[in-house]
């Protein structure tokens, strides 16, 4: 540092001006004073050189003392302070004056310590926020009055990231505007709930629908002195809640009419019988046979909900032995021979040359699962359309499987359900029309749960109008 420019060097600076204004003032009118008075006036002048030489050099003396005692100090005052300011928090000073100098640096280091403990604190609490913000599963977003994105957990960020790329002029024109377009603002979905938020200044809850996906979206705003600086969004994807909650209402809508529709007709045929309508033994026959047919269709739709209930829960009993698969195929084809003919439909078997072996399998729960899938190909298939069985081995990843593909020509899957067509109660074709064997879209949930179980797997591949083709994989030896 400049010593002129200290406070010292001024005091000095200073007091040198003093003390030559003094002695000037004096010699201006001592010396002509000395000349007239005094014989040796050659002495008395050099006397009070001496005397003004000595007085600068106390003066000098006393600069470098308060430089000593006052300028060091504060020099090492101010490369504290500069040091806390850099976030060197763990500065303090040594000086051990007991003059107000070392009141400051006492006062300065019990300054430093509470900054150092605050900082510390503050530090804490933001480790402990940004643990809290990174381990919650919801996506949170925050936003500042103008609607720019301030802080954000990781699955915000990778929910903004995925965002990002999707065209909103296109989704809805009319909430795309040139703000909303800005990178790091309001998303378009959340804009609505953004605004209402700001304007009312209270909890705002909805569910916002991005493509395929259902979010749910809390947002509070952010106060800062009695006023609104932002807002602060929690998103939670929700579209397997959705989803589910609409099958399950699809689900009870489909029961309820499988149900009404043989109530409806063992009801109307039992009270034909009661009112006599019936003029022959044959008429009483055939009714009868009606409400017997409608009664084993309730039998059915009970069994499955029974066992895709003991599934669900784990309760699935599993008898698991040696299985030769072609027999099981073989048996399950003639099965089917006689309806194939019924329906005019030509069913074929291309029967291996090799034996189909499983080594631990339940054989009534396979045939379970081939019936149901024949079932669900013979439904969907016209007269005059084929239905072939082809049973084989296969190797993946050093594993031998068991392999059986069975593929119709019938209407097809839609390419937006097939990847749902193994859920249970749900149905791809909603408005097939009721009657033969009815179903419930339980059916191919009960399949994929029989086949998991086995350690196997089953997937389905389909085109619209040229059929669908179902693809078994059983492994040989047993897990």
């Amino acid at each position: 540092m400049n010593f002129w420019r200290t406070l010292v060097g001024k005091l000095w600076v200073t007091i040198i001006c003093l003390v030559a204004v003094v002695l000037m003032t004096l010699g201006l009118f001592l010396l002509p004073y000395i000349d007239s008075n005094f014989a040796n006036s050659g002495a008395i002048k050099r006397l009070f050189l001496y005397t003004c030489m000595i007085g600068f050099s106390l003066t000098t003396f006393f600069a470098l003392f308060l430089f000593t005692k006052i300028t060091q100090p504060m020099q090492q005052v101010i490369k504290a302070a500069n040091n806390i300011r850099r976030g060197e928090y763990g500065t303090r000073l040594t000086l051990v004056n007991s003059d107000e100098i070392g009141q400051l640096a006492t006062s300065f280091n019990h300054m430093a310590e509470e900054l150092e403990a605050n900082i510390r604190s503050l530090n804490h609490e933001k480790g402990h926020l940004s643990s809290v913000l990174r381990s919650m599963s919801d996506a949170v977003i925050t936003f500042d009055i103008a609607g720019r994105i301030i802080l954000t957990n990781p699955h915000g960020q990778a929910l903004l990231e995925s965002w990002s790329d999707i065209p909103w002029e296109q989704e809805n024109e009319a909430e795309s505007s040139p703000e909303v377009d800005l990178p790091g603002s309001v998303p378009p979905p959340l804009l609505p709930l953004f605004n209402t938020t700001l304007e009312q200044g209270g909890d705002q809850r909805s569910n916002v629908h991005v493509r395929q996906g259902v979010w749910s979206v809390h947002m509070a705003p952010l106060y800062s002195e009695n006023s609104i600086r932002g807002a602060v969004a929690v998103l939670r994807d929700v579209t397997e809640e959705v989803r589910l909650e609409k099958m399950r209402r699809d689900f009870v809508a489909n029961v309820s009419h499988e149900i009404r529709t043989p109530l409806s007709m063992m009801q109307g045929y039992s009270e034909a019988l009661l009112d006599g309508m019936a003029s022959s033994p044959e008429e009483s026959s055939e009714l009868i046979q009606v409400i017997h047919d409608e009664s084993l269709r309730m039998g059915r739709l009970v069994k499955d909900l029974l066992d895709m209930a003991r599934m669900e829960a784990g309760h699935m009993d599993m008898m698991k032995v040696q299985v030769d698969l072609g027999e099981l195929l073989d048996r399950v084809y003639r099965k089917f021979t006689v309806r194939a003919k019924e329906r005019e439909i030509l069913l074929e078997f291309s029967k291996p040359d090799e034996r189909l072996l499983l080594k631990a399998a339940d054989e009534d729960k396979l045939e379970q699962v081939l019936t149901n899938l024949l079932d669900n190909a013979f439904r969907h298939t016209l007269a005059g359309k084929h239905i072939t069985i082809q049973a084989g081995t296969i190797v993946l990843e050093g594993r031998r499987y068991l392999e059986v593909e069975i593929q119709d020509e019938g209407v097809g899957i839609p390419p937006e359900d097939l990847p749902f067509i193994f859920e249970r109660f749900y149905k791809a074709d909603k408005a097939r029309v009721r009657g033969e064997s009815g179903g419930t879209g339980l059916g191919l949930a009960i399949v994929k749960n029989i086949v998991s179980s086995h350690q196997g797997h089953i997937f389905a591949a389909s085109k619209i109008g040229e059929g669908t083709m179902f693809t078994l994989r059983l492994p040989v030896e047993k897990q």
